[in-house]
């Protein structure tokens, strides 16, 4: 097996070729892959399928380079981002460039599984989700800096008219959001597959409409992920800072992967410390404990994206005498 490491960019891609140990760089673009392929065929000549390209699923960036390999049937090991932090500081890579990371992905093949070894699949529904909740990212982001902007121009009791703008533009935004939010299920709900995956979160006590598109979307931007590291991709784990006996920090929450994820589990936990009995008496568990509001709503998060990611597997409803906390 040869694994080539391919560090995806908006607009290049750094690529470390373990054969004659060639560095290069191209665009991410078709036909700079094309012109890839071909001087790997023609490194490796008859065995080109032993090939494996070997990279991080960054966002609308590689799914250029997805495609690809699935047309030229080039097997594939997607790292989560996670898992190539983890494996970096393994081998003991401090250094940090486009370069050195194309390596790094290259090495990191070792720690893949069989099964996570394959040719891509593309599946129109999902690729279609990806980029509709990628839209929806930006549509979010907007209206958060207007709505600072707005806070802001408040505060300073500013020009009337500019804030009536704002807030019309704001309420624009959020209709489309609403609207965006929609589009997803209504592909979802075409698809049997997602549907019944769909169903399965939202049987859970707290967890709406809303929660369950972005967890759907998180769970199938990582397919292969654990429990674990679904956990550390949505930020949720905690980080502990420790050295000797000078330094004893509280442990926090890395705060890792997308903040949507985390805010839709925070509003998703509040929701179920009210109607999910068995998370109720975790959550009153916890606080009885000592634990703060912080930390135990913390803990809920971590328990419903968790039986979540297991729903989503199993496409079984959840039941509270099952799934227990």
């Amino acid at each position: 097996m040869y694994s080539i490491g391919l560090d995806v960019s908006k607009s290049s891609i750094a690529v470390h070729i373990p054969k004659n140990k060639l560095d290069i760089e191209i665009e991410n673009s078709m036909k700079a892959l094309r012109t890839l392929y071909s001087k790997l065929k023609k490194l490796y000549k008859k065995e080109i399928d032993r090939v494996v390209f070997v990279f991080e699923p960054t966002a609308n960036y590689s799914s250029l380079l997805y495609r690809f390999c699935a047309d030229k049937k080039i097997k594939v090991f997607t790292i989560n981002p996670k898992q190539s932090h983890n494996f970096s500081k393994a081998i003991a890579q401090r250094n940090k460039s486009d370069k050195v990371d194309a390596q790094m992905l290259s090495k990191a093949i070792v720690i893949a599984k069989e099964e996570e070894i394959t040719v891509p699949a593309i599946d129109t529904c999902v690729e279609e989700i990806k980029e509709m909740m990628g839209y929806y990212k930006i549509k979010v982001k907007q209206r958060i800096q207007l709505s600072n902007h707005l806070e802001s121009l408040c505060a300073k009791d500013q020009s009337s008219s500019l804030v009536k703008r704002l807030q019309k533009e704001i309420k624009e935004l959020k209709k489309a959001e609403t609207e965006i939010i929609d589009e997803i299920y209504q592909i979802i709900a075409k698809n049997k597959t997602l549907l019944k995956k769909y169903n399965a979160i939202i049987s859970i006590n707290g967890i709406g409409k809303m929660a369950a598109i972005v967890l759907i979307h998180l769970f199938i931007k990582y397919p292969n992920a654990n429990q674990r590291q679904i956990t550390s991709l949505v930020g949720l784990d905690p980080v502990i800072r420790e050295s000797g006996v000078s330094v004893k920090g509280k442990s926090r929450i890395s705060k890792a992967g997308g903040r949507l994820y985390r805010g839709s589990l925070f509003m998703a936990a509040m929701v179920a410390t009210k109607h999910n009995r068995k998370l109720k008496l975790f959550y009153s568990r916890l606080k009885e404990n000592g634990k703060h509001t912080t930390v135990a709503q913390i803990a809920v998060m971590r328990k419903l994206v968790i039986i979540a990611h297991s729903l989503f597997k199993s496409g079984e409803l959840y039941d509270e005498n099952r799934h227990l906390c």
